[in-house]
Formats: C-alpha cells, structure tokens, sequence
C-alpha cells in the first residue's frame, strides 16, 4: 500500500548537476526536495583518474550536503511513476510525494549499441559508481587486456588511465580522428601521435561488428575484418583476468524512459523545452541530460550532454522558479581534456560543423605558455573559426603545454556575445613571465589578425 508523503513547493527527480544548482539557487525559498536513487552524486569526469590511482574513489563522491545545507530535503528513492494530473510521484518504497512545481533532472546513460556479442561479460559502459568498480576488480584480479570504444574525451582518459596500470590498451573510433566532437583533426594530431607513442593501440576510422566469446568477451571484430583478441590464456573464466574487457563511451542518451506514454513531449536527443526550460505540461520544467539539447550558434539540435551544459540550465530553472524571467539561449560546449602534458579543448563550432551553415574563415596563432626566455615555456595553438562575411566568431580551439580551460572560456564569451574578428584582434590582456607570451602579442589577437589577414587576400 502507498504510503502519502509530504508535498513539496518544488520536486527534483534526479541528483545530478542540474538538481543541485536548482537547490543552490533556490537557497531554501523554496520548499524542495531531491529525488535519486543512487548512493553517490559522482564526478564523472574524474572517474579514470582512480583507476590511474591519482584519486581514492571516495574523492569522486560528491557531498550529500550540496543539497542538503540549501534547505532542500534529500530522498534515496527511484521514481516510478509520475502522474501529472493529480501532480503526484510514486517510488519503489511505496511512498507517494505532491508537488506544486517539478523538475524532471533525470540525466543521461551511456549507449550500449546494439552488436552482436553485446551481453557477453566484460561488455560495459563507463558513467556509475558500479562501472568503475568493476574495472578496478578487473585490475585487482590481472585485467590483461582491454578495449575503449570511443575516442571522446571519456575514452581517451580511460584508454590513458588503462594503460598506465599495464593493460594492453586498444582505442577504437568511426571517426578518422581522436576528440572528433572537440577539435578538427589538425588540432588532434599531436594528441593522437602521443597516445600512440604511449602505448595505446588506435584503430581509427573503424566500426565494431561484434563482440565474440563464450560466457565472457575474448574477441573484438572490426568493420575491416581486423580481430583484436582480449584474452591472455586459453581459459575463459572472467574473474581470473585472463579475459579482457571491452569498454563502449560512444555518447550518452536523455534517460527519459519513465514518461513515456505521459503526454510528456519528447524529442529525439531529449525532452523538448522552452527558453525557460518549461516543458509542455503545466508546472513541469526540466533541465540537465535529460533535455533537447539546441546549438546557441545554430539552433540545431547538437550533442552536448556535458555537466558544463547542465549547470547553467539549472541556474535558469532555479530563477524561474522564484519568479524571475530568465531565459536560456542555448549552449556553446566548451570542453577539455588532456593527453599526458597535453592540454587540449574547443568550444562553438568546429571548422567541419561550421562549414555545413556558413562561408567561414579560420585563423591560427601559436606562441608559448610563458615568455620564450622562462624556464618551462612550451608551445600553444589556438584556432578561430569565424563567419568570413560578418567576421562574427563562430568556435575555436586550443592546444598547449599548459591547461587552456581559460582560453577555451574565453573563446566561449567571445561567441557568446556575437563578437567579431575586429573585436577580437583589438581585445586588451595581461602579460607575466610565467603566464603568458611577451607584452608584444596574444594568441586571440594573433588568431584574429591572421584570420583577418586570410580575408584581406581573398
């Protein structure tokens, strides 16, 4: 029998970024309350770095407090069902809860696509606390062997992570490239070049057919015909380690299974929202994961799935909620990872994406991370894509010896707010020994006149 719970002001399914920035921004003007089932809220994205033994697992556990020191109450519970009529939610524990207003923060799971050989043991994805547990069981037990499919961000760290506790690592993409959704190929070569250089094996521009074994995964088949065996020993018994492991980080898709046949509408990346993340139900919003994702440059529907995305939407949630109107125009998807000592990131659009809508222009710049004469200087590239007829910026990339978060951020602001190549080629900075070029140049500046320069000769 239900057990009648308490209503709230305002209930959150979901424990993800977006939810705790609603509760933030909330800040307990609200009555509010969270919903998840998961022990742990994780930091995914630092979640190769324990199996690279840098972080203890519980490092990568975020704090139960970040909800519950706003004021907002927080349930450990999976939702079941959601009636939108009586605006009430029922849980797997029986309870029911009322609300007044609420958010539907559901997130994402990862793709398993579907291969033949998909069920096999040692198939996995790689998001929840219980992935990571298996991998590091795997190395606890002599994980010889194993194969990262995608060469995302995800699959690259992982790949690294991997391969730096002595498994033979394989890293596989469709694309002809590593990071296709972050940078264009030129911007990816030296990353490619060191991951090879370490160790791992890249089979690019190729597509798994099917996975082969008995019970556990022995055998990865490509497009091409090439088999990348995962096993060490003629044994095929998992727990020994003489199997490998196959790892797909092909994306993510919005988790929204729990409303279908609501009357929830639902697009194919997401739930479909306004600009105040309002759904089509009356006093139902959602944000994070689980939503449409729309390009801020195109208005296209764009892979953009990234805790980065999700905060911003649950910021506008939050303000919403307590009356202002604030609206959401979509994102830029900045991002970055790192090979080795090799910082790489971008943000807009890529050279490739850009040239399907618009006649573009790039322009290049690379200097060095501090001045030339400092100890410790090494290179840094940075690319601009622009719209060659307005000189509107449209994306950019950036790759270096040193973290290029900011750079990357920067370029964000700069297409965010519809600047130019003029904008940028008289943009004002700082200058230090350890932290920049000399006084007489800038990258952004230096990437704005050569762009420029490019249209001057056209």
């Amino acid at each position: 029998m239900e057990q009648k719970g308490k209503i709230f002001d305002v209930l959150i399914i979901g424990g993800g970024p977006a939810a705790i920035t609603i509760v933030k921004t909330l800040a307990g003007k609200r009555k509010a309350a969270v919903i998840r089932p998961e022990d742990h809220s994780m930091i995914y994205c630092a979640m190769p770095y324990v199996i690279e033994k840098i972080l203890p697992m519980e490092k990568t556990f975020k704090k139960d407090e970040l909800v519950t020191n706003t004021g907002a109450e927080l349930i450990r519970d999976t939702v079941t069902k959601v009636d939108f009529g009586t605006k009430s939610l029922f849980t797997a524990s029986g309870r029911e809860y009322g609300y007044e207003k609420l958010v539907i923060a559901t997130g994402a799971s990862p793709v398993l696509p579907p291969v033949e050989g998909r069920d096999l043991e040692g198939v996995m994805t790689f998001k929840t606390e219980n992935d990571l547990r298996k991998i590091l069981a795997g190395a606890e037990n002599g994980l010889k062997k194993a194969a990262v499919v995608g060469a995302g961000a995800i699959g690259i760290e992982l790949a690294q992570a991997l391969n730096s506790i002595g498994v033979e690592t394989h890293l596989v993409d469709m694309e002809t490239q590593v990071l296709p959704n972050l940078v264009d190929a030129d911007m990816a070569t030296e990353a490619q070049e060191r991951l090879a250089a370490m160790g791992i094996k890249l089979h690019l521009g190729e597509m798994v057919t099917a996975l082969k074994g008995d019970k556990a995964v022995r055998e990865l088949v490509l497009q091409s015909g090439e088999k990348i065996p995962l096993h060490s020993t003629g044994k095929n018994t998992p727990s020994d380690g003489s199997n490998g492991v196959v790892v797909f980080a092909v994306g993510v898709k919005a988790d929204v299974n729990l409303f279908t046949g609501t009357g929830l509408e639902i697009g194919p990346d997401g739930i479909l929202v306004n600009e105040r993340m309002e759904t089509n139900i009356q006093d139902v919003y959602a944000g994070g994961d689980c939503v449409q994702f729309t390009s801020a440059v195109t208005g296209e529907i764009m892979n953009g799935k990234l805790a980065t995305n999700a905060v911003p939407m649950g910021r506008v949630v939050g303000k919403n909620l307590l009356g202002e109107k604030v609206l959401y125009g979509g994102f830029f998807n900045g991002a970055a990872t790192k090979v080795e000592d090799l910082f790489i990131g971008g943000t807009g659009l890529s050279e490739k994406a850009a040239a399907k809508k618009f006649d573009i222009i790039t322009g290049r710049a690379e200097l060095t991370t501090m001045f030339p004469i400092m100890p410790g200087a090494s290179g840094v590239r940075l690319k601009l894509i622009a719209d060659s007829s307005t000189g509107r910026i449209l994306g950019g990339q950036v790759s270096g010896g040193a973290p290029v978060a900011d750079k990357v951020d920067l370029i964000t602001m700069a297409v965010q707010n519809r600047l130019t190549l003029d904008d940028a080629a008289m943009f004002s900075y700082s200058a230090q020994p350890y932290q920049s070029f000399f006084p007489a140049d800038n990258l952004l500046v230096a990437a704005a006149e050569d762009a420029k320069k490019k249209l001057r000769a056209a």
